[in-house]
């Protein structure tokens, strides 16, 4: 069932707001209506070839016919550190680092801006930011 457009739009800025709270030190590359992605600030190598990119992916909120997905790197390697941080929020984990949204009361502001700081930190000891 498609999501209604002021419901989109209200879980799109609460989460692309959060984000841009944390620029800098982390960059945002992208920011419109649909969607939102922010990096690390350090060039990294990245992948097999080690190919060389201008940060090291940090979260991203994009935007669907029937949620917005909320795709968030540091959970990926570091999930242990989180559950406790957010555990409101990691209902709505579906997969190892994508959230899923379709309203915005699912998104515990709080737990999200601690979920994003400890992100950051771990975004940092890992060298993917200053």
């Amino acid at each position: 069932m498609a999501m209604d457009p002021g419901t989109r739009k209200a879980v799109v800025e609460k989460l692309a707001a959060a984000l841009r709270g944390h620029c800098p030190p982390l960059v945002c590359v992208k920011d419109t209506r649909d969607a939102c992605e922010v990096i690390g600030n350090i060039p990294h190598p990245y992948g097999s070839t080690k190919k060389i990119v201008p940060g090291m992916h940090f979260a991203s909120v994009v935007a669907h016919k029937d949620m917005v997905s909320f795709h968030f790197m540091p959970i990926y390697y570091h999930r242990k550190e989180f559950e406790s941080v957010a555990p409101a929020l990691l209902k709505c984990l579906k997969g190892k680092a994508c959230f899923n949204f379709k309203t915005a009361n699912q998104i515990d502001t709080r737990e999200l801006d601690q979920l994003l700081n400890r992100g950051a930190r771990a975004w940092k000891k890992l060298g993917y930011i200053r």
